[in-house]
């Protein structure tokens, strides 16, 4: 049987292919792509942060007699911005929005952290060294790290924000696979338009047939021809989601592909139980992906419960003044209570009863039936067994200006300082939702509910019931500090945006 030239093409020798298509790229280059548009973008996020936390402690902290050292002082600083700059690149600072579609700048207080801290210490060797010329306060130092924090990762954020307002963020992506995974991971990108991915369409010889949401997405062609897409429609990105195609054939198509500049994101075979904190490593060149045991200690417990605590208490007492006047709004708008209590499932199958300002006329519970036919789980394809109806008409006139903020749920925090929710944890849900939930996904009860997590953040009414128990087994299982503080700050702009609510 005769060989079809795509079939040839596709099985030259891997380096006689690279080498044909990087000649081919050289003579049809590609507009300028997210990376040369976001690191950019955070260098002078990162530059005007530094040197504005210097000047800002440096005023607080000035003295008239003082002013030709802090002129020295401001010259050794910005003397010293291109270590600075190098040591951002060296903590990955300046990389991951190419190569991570969810990447936010929650994800960068780590590095922000580090690079602000070895940087301060830098600044004080550096004028340690030179006494004669500057001599700056353990006070101001400190000010100029606390300050640095602050205004790099609001700069990075305002950076980011601005970026994806530019066309050049938009990464043309496609996907080797149009089985089941490939179009989960297309429904996922089209419903979120943060991330900056155009799916052009599918690469695929055997695809089974497409769901209702994505039947105008293309079918582009074979994985025979990926390389000739990729360069026809300028692609940034290629998900690999378990095309028909043969391992040793999909491997040959990927390794060709590090002929062109592009991301390959390759979704792992049981990625249902590989999350955010999985770590890779090698056994003699063989990689491994290594899933820790998923019980937390009860050092780890009682490390998020004194998180929780730090954070909850002080915000409820912060908070209180501003809650009598929205009690008052409550109770203006509408008869009925203030706040609306119910029944909900905890950790360990213990049941309490949840805290909200009431949205909803008094007695909307018995009338749910109502609006049944509003259920946007039911309405966008889903299953319907979770209850969320937008436009309901029974919330009241100041309930809609609650759940536009999600300010109905900081009563909750209430909760929180009761050990019956956590500030970050899997979905309260109601009793008649739990009861759904069977033998692993049960595992979702190891940990207090939150009032934010994975579900609130990625989507909300956008992610299906069966998906959301995998993520809340994905939370527990893979639980850390750092992840819960990441949750907390990605919340903020979810609220912002409305995404979901």
């Amino acid at each position: 049987m005769a060989v079809s030239t795509d079939r040839k093409k596709a099985r030259q020798p891997v380096a006689e292919q690279t080498r044909e298509i990087g000649e081919h790229r050289q003579r049809s280059p590609g507009r300028r792509r997210r990376g040369w548009l976001v690191r950019r973008a955070l260098l002078a996020a990162d530059i005007v942060g530094i040197v504005g936390a210097f000047a800002i402690s440096g005023a607080l902290f000035s003295r008239t007699n003082e002013s030709i050292e802090h002129v020295w002082e401001f010259a050794l600083l910005l003397a010293t911005l291109p270590a600075w700059v190098v040591l951002a690149k060296l903590l990955g600072l300046y990389d991951r929005d190419e190569e991570r579609t969810d990447h936010s700048t929650a994800d960068d207080l780590p590095g922000v952290f580090q690079l602000l801290t070895i940087g301060a210490w830098f600044v004080v060797l550096v004028l340690t060294l030179s006494p004669s010329l500057a001599n700056p306060t353990t006070q101001r130092i400190a000010t100029f790290w606390a300050i640095g924090i602050v205004l790099v990762m609001s700069l990075r954020a305002a950076a980011r924000a601005l970026c994806r307002q530019h066309a050049s963020y938009t990464q043309n992506t496609v996907i080797l696979g149009a089985g089941e995974v490939g179009q989960q991971i297309a429904h996922k990108f089209l419903t979120h338009p943060e991330y900056g991915i155009n799916v052009v369409g599918f690469v695929d010889a055997e695809p089974i047939e497409r769901r209702d949401d994505l039947e105008h997405l293309l079918l582009l062609g074979p994985p025979a021809q990926l390389h000739d897409i990729v360069d026809a429609h300028d692609v940034e990105r290629v998900v690999v989601a378990f095309s028909n195609e043969p391992p040793a054939d999909t491997l040959e198509l990927i390794r060709m592909l590090n002929g062109f500049d592009v991301q390959v994101d390759v979704v792992p075979r049981f990625f249902d139980v590989v999350g955010p904190g999985t770590d890779v490593y090698t056994v003699e060149g063989l990689a491994l992906v290594g899933l820790r045991p998923g019980n937390l200690s009860r050092s780890s417990l009682l490390l998020k419960r004194g998180f929780d605590i730090a954070i909850a208490l002080p915000l409820l007492l912060l908070l209180l003044p501003f809650g009598a006047v929205l009690a008052g709004a409550i109770r203006l708008d509408s008869p009925g209570p203030i706040f609306f209590r119910q029944w909900r499932r905890g950790a360990g199958d213990k049941q309490f009863r949840i805290w909200k300002f009431r949205t909803m006329e008094d007695g909307a519970e018995s009338r749910r039936h109502e609006v049944e036919h509003l259920n946007v789980h039911a309405s966008n394809g889903s299953d319907d067994q979770m209850f969320k109806a937008l436009d309901d008409p029974r919330v009241t006139l100041i309930g809609r200006a609650l759940r536009r903020w999600s300010i109905d749920e900081l009563p909750q925090l209430l909760n929180v300082v009761r050990g019956e929710m956590s500030l970050v944890g899997p979905r309260p849900l109601v009793l008649d939702e739990d009861e759904r939930v069977e033998t692993w996904g049960r595992r979702r009860l190891e940990l207090r509910p939150g009032m934010t997590g994975l579900w609130q953040v990625l989507g909300r009414t956008e992610i299906p019931f069966d998906e959301m128990v995998k993520l809340d087994y994905l939370y527990v299982t893979t639980w850390s500090l750092h992840r819960d503080l990441q949750l907390l700050l990605r919340t903020i702009p979810v609220v912002f945006r409305r995404k979901g609510l």
